[in-house]
């Protein structure tokens, strides 16, 4: 079978992720990766990667290249996903495509003109939990959907530097709970409501953002839901999510280190919940790129696209909004 040559932009953190589990799959030959960081580069060659280059411009010409992987910083999104799509290469980018709603909707027209694929790496929609719970609402087993509930609490806060630049909560975490709520009962969301605070540490509130929300939306059919979500649970990464229906009521609960449970004279104790979302999402960072790499092979529509991102960045866009003025906001408003 021919392999597909994949390049991959950025190596922080989810970029090695990324750049490993492309690396253990069989029909995939990375040729290329880009970084700005020397240590970065030394990480691609030591693992086989043939060219590396310090700047995306010239990792797109430098070899034979089908698709792109951007795991690069946020405000280099947009760029990167413009100059590959008109290079002609396939794009798998993490999230978001960008902070700014004409730029996004200016990118996804480039997209389409050059007549390549898009997909964003909301990374959730790939977790078997969260699968089973959109089979299951799909499958009308807890009838009509009511209420859906989302609780997204990090095990600590990023530093401030990160957060100055990240978009802010609703646009850098909270948007992929934008997205759940979209994908677990496969609506839309017609309006927003957000309550958010700073009681986890005052530098983020002098960065200009909050650290603790609850979000309210209603989707077009009036259904609701709820979602919660806090920078710092001293317990670690809390990644719930609950519909509740006409039939039934279905629930996907957090993942944990082991499955054990101690009852003794001090009470019932149990395991933590995986630290963070490198744990937490591993299989399903794997799973989002063997889609990926499907939908390329056989031409099929891809499993998160464009528009997908462009509906949680309305919501977030919404979220802000709604946060600054103190009222619920429609989607109708952001344009």
């Amino acid at each position: 079978m021919k392999k597909v040559k994949f390049a991959v932009a950025g190596l922080g953190r989810i970029g090695k992720i990324h750049l490993e589990n492309l690396l253990q799959t069989p029909n995939v030959d990375v040729v290329a990766a880009t970084d700005p960081d020397k240590d970065c580069l030394q990480y691609a060659k030591d693992r086989g990667v043939p060219t590396t280059t310090d700047t995306f411009e010239e990792m797109l010409v430098s070899t034979p290249i089908e698709a792109v992987l951007i795991c690069t910083p946020t405000d280099t999104h947009a760029d990167y996903v413009e100059l590959s799509a008109k290079a002609g290469k396939h794009i798998f980018c993490e999230k978001p495509l960008d902070l700014s709603l004409e730029r996004v909707l200016e990118v996804l027209e480039v997209v389409k003109n050059s007549n390549v694929k898009l997909m964003l790496g909301f990374n959730r929609r790939f977790d078997k939990e969260f699968r089973k719970v959109r089979e299951l609402v799909k499958n009308d087993a807890v009838g009509l959907p009511h209420l859906v509930k989302i609780t997204s609490r990090d095990p600590g806060a990023p530093p401030v530097s990160y957060i100055e630049k990240s978009g802010g909560l609703f646009l850098d975490m909270t948007i992929h709970d934008f997205d759940m709520a979209r994908f677990v009962v496969a609506k839309e969301v017609e309006e927003v409501y957000a309550k958010g605070a700073v009681l986890v540490d005052p530098a983020i509130g002098e960065a200009g953002d909050i650290d603790t929300a609850v979000v309210t939306l209603t989707y077009v059919d009036g259904t609701m839901a709820i979602i919660d979500n806090s920078r710092e649970a001293s317990y670690g990464y809390d990644q719930r999510v609950e519909v509740f229906g006409s039939k039934g009521m279905v629930q996907s609960n957090n993942n944990f280190h082991d499955s054990h449970t101690l009852y003794n004279d001090q009470g019932i104790h149990a395991a933590l919940p995986l630290h963070f979302f490198l744990e937490r999402y591993r299989e399903a960072y794997k799973t989002e790129l063997l889609d990926f790499i499907q939908g390329l092979e056989n031409g099929t529509l891809m499993p998160v696209d464009g528009n997908d991102g462009l509906q949680s960045l309305k919501i977030g866009l919404a979220a802000l909004k709604s946060l600054k003025e103190n009222r619920p906001v429609k989607i109708s408003e952001i344009v």
